[in-house]
């Protein structure tokens, strides 16, 4: 039996002749464009549903504007970034844009691989989230399409950035578990490899801050940070570390929610209870951490209101490629909840 014959597609001639107006008229509705009437405009948007047309992407594209824009992301396991990609869908709600997502790996080739990809297939703009490239490939990129950088400190001419004030969000912890009487606060940070890009990081601003926080609070001689990854696997390793101090932290700082899932995991392994033994408190306030039975105090960084604000800064620059960049800086909040309790005897 011979396979069916793919569908002829549906083009815009064929809307024309079903709406009984000119092709002309059906662009003009497709673009949005002036001099279409309404009465016209739901003629030609009911012949559309009718045939199920959808334009042509690659046609699109040799018009100037494929309504694509491509997300980066370094770590699709976190469970922090469906909250910014949340934020950037409905941002883009009601628009004729779409979103292609590309994972990162956390690593700069792979990174190469994907923003090529996103430039050669002539996506409109694009949000890379958290990303480990240079700053030359970052512009290199932003040279060619519109960019907006989501997570780096770094700031760029040629580039709009969005960023919470991490140093802050540390502070917020160290001072919410100095006031639990905690001494001992021990931090889990993400290791940076490449020194030209440390300053830019968002884990390298946490751990200062909590630094300069533990000095705030005259707890400068009880810091202790254990160097590890933004990973499940990367909070176990570093709270094991923890565990066999001769004096044991009473509370440790995650970097990030996922590095806390490790640090719980630990923790319990250990025979431990959280927050009888040893209280923990995390970074992003993702949904696992509202969960009844984790209850794990963290830092809201407003993902949602990051992606929003990426979006609206992409759309800018789409529309005007040679204006200034801006820089959005969102101010953390502490959300305490049950994994966080004064400090044992």
């Amino acid at each position: 039996m011979q396979p069916p014959a793919p569908r002829r597609r549906v083009t815009i001639v064929d809307v024309a002749r079903h709406a009984q107006v000119s092709t002309t008229a059906v662009s003009k509705v497709l673009r949005g464009a002036y001099g279409a009437s309404p009465e016209m405009r739901a003629k030609v948007r009911r012949s559309i549903d009718e045939l199920g047309y959808r334009p042509h992407a690659g046609a699109r594209g040799l018009r100037g504007q494929t309504y694509t824009i491509g997300v980066l992301l370094p770590d699709i396991r976190n469970p922090f970034f469906p909250e910014i990609l949340d934020g950037i869908t409905g941002a883009l709600a009601g628009t004729e844009y779409q979103v292609f997502l590309g994972p990162g790996c956390n690593g700069e080739q792979a990174e190469a691989q994907v923003t090529a990809a996103m430039i050669d297939r002539g996506m409109d703009g694009v949000v890379l989230v958290a990303p480990v490239s240079s700053r030359d490939r970052l512009e290199d990129i932003a040279s060619a399409v519109p960019t907006v950088v989501l997570g780096r400190h770094g700031t760029s001419p040629l580039y709009d950035t969005v960023v919470d004030d991490d140093v802050e969000g540390a502070s917020l912890v160290v001072g919410h578990l100095a006031g639990l009487g905690h001494r001992r606060i021990a931090h889990i940070e993400h290791h940076e490899t490449d020194p030209a890009r440390l300053a830019e990081m968002p884990n390298a601003r946490r751990a200062d801050g909590y630094r300069q926080a533990m000095r705030a609070h005259g707890l400068e001689e009880w810091t202790d940070v254990v160097s590890t990854s933004y990973t499940q696997e990367g909070g176990y390793e570093g709270a094991k570390r923890l565990l066999t101090r001769p004096h044991r932290p009473t509370a440790v700082f995650a970097g990030a929610d996922i590095v806390a899932m490790g640090v719980l995991e630990a923790v319990a392994e250990a025979g431990l209870s959280v927050p009888g033994d040893m209280s923990v408190a995390g970074y992003d306030n993702t949904a696992f951490a509202a969960l009844g039975p984790i209850s794990l105090t963290s830092v809201d960084q407003a993902g949602y209101e990051m992606g929003s604000s990426a979006v609206r800064l992409l759309l800018g620059r789409i529309a005007d490629r040679h204006r200034p960049s801006e820089r959005v800086v969102l101010s953390p909040t502490l959300v305490p909840r049950r994994t966080t309790a004064p400090a044992p005897a």
